[in-house]
């Protein structure tokens, strides 16, 4: 236990968070930090093939120890952080043998998780919890896949008495920002299925996905002195307000769930002259996802 808590630390304590503002791949020169401190553990545990290319995406070999040939399977996480909240200055901490009541994360600024409003913390009654401060992600999301992965590789390679095939193991850039696949190279992951090691619940297995998009809404007014702007000025927060209002209000995150699409106002910055509105857009159904984009331009 300790081995695989020292190890998640030493990842989350290096800052990958990615940035949506910058197209290049990666999109921040910190996720290399954790790529190559990755390089160097695979190394040391004994993994081969190892190859880190110039997007950052790193790949990995447990060679099988059969005497005849299986399908190759492999294990994907993400190693960067979402950039919707502070990732830096992590303070993990550890509660044994969770009690199922509220966690006091934060005794100074009163931060409490509580199972009565996230009741999945209930599943984990009597375990070994870790959280932050409350005042930073913990960047678990995807750093407790990569830990997982790693950790796994070195306990196969340890016991090679477990019969295996040959394993694949990808680390890849900006998944938090959508880009994570844009460049993974396929065939030569050279996988004949694999699993990607990010979610929720223990035991959960997802084989769905959604489909995305970001969409950037720009409005732009006009600012006159208020003694003077009657019949003048133009106002794009209120303009703003009047295009959020023509969206559903009931296709939202907290109002969906299960194959229902939502659209997902998560940040607004604007004065009278500019407002900007950032939406993210999802849908498992393709056509319902094109009207869906058609109807926010």
């Amino acid at each position: 236990m300790q081995h695989i808590i020292d190890r998640f630390f030493k990842y989350i304590k290096i800052d990958t968070q990615s940035d949506p503002n910058n197209p290049a791949f990666p999109s921040t020169e910190k996720q290399w930090d954790l790529a190559h401190v990755l390089v160097k553990e695979l190394k040391q545990i004994g993994m081969q093939e190892i190859t880190l290319d110039k997007n950052c995406y790193l790949m990995a070999t447990l060679p099988s120890n059969l005497d005849y040939e299986v399908p190759t399977i492999g294990f994907i996480s993400h190693m960067d952080t979402s950039p919707d909240f502070n990732a830096t200055n992590i303070n993990p901490q550890i509660h044994h043998n969770y009690d199922g009541k509220d966690i006091l994360l934060n005794k100074e600024q009163n931060i409490v998780l509580s199972p009565d409003y996230f009741d999945d913390l209930l599943q984990y009654k009597g375990q070994t919890i870790i959280t932050t401060d409350g005042t930073s992600l913990l960047s678990a999301d995807d750093k407790a896949g990569i830990t997982e992965i790693v950790t796994a590789m070195e306990y196969l390679l340890q016991h090679p008495e477990i019969k295996h095939g040959k394993i694949r193991v990808a680390f890849t850039p900006d998944e938090e920002i959508g880009k994570g696949a844009h460049l993974f190279d396929v065939e030569k992951f050279g996988a004949a299925w694999a699993y990607t090691m990010d979610g929720s619940q223990i035991g959960e297995l997802e084989y769905e996905n959604f489909n995305a998009a970001s969409a950037v809404v720009t409005i732009t007014g006009k600012i006159v002195h208020p003694g003077y702007a009657k019949g003048k000025m133009i106002n794009s927060t209120l303009i703003a307000n009047e295009f959020i209002s023509l969206l559903p209000s009931n296709e939202i995150p907290q109002a969906t769930d299960g194959y229902e699409g939502f659209f997902h106002l998560h940040t607004i910055n604007g004065s009278v002259e500019k407002t900007n509105l950032e939406y993210i857009i999802r849908d498992h159904d393709k056509k319902l996802f094109e009207e869906r984009k058609k109807n926010i331009s």
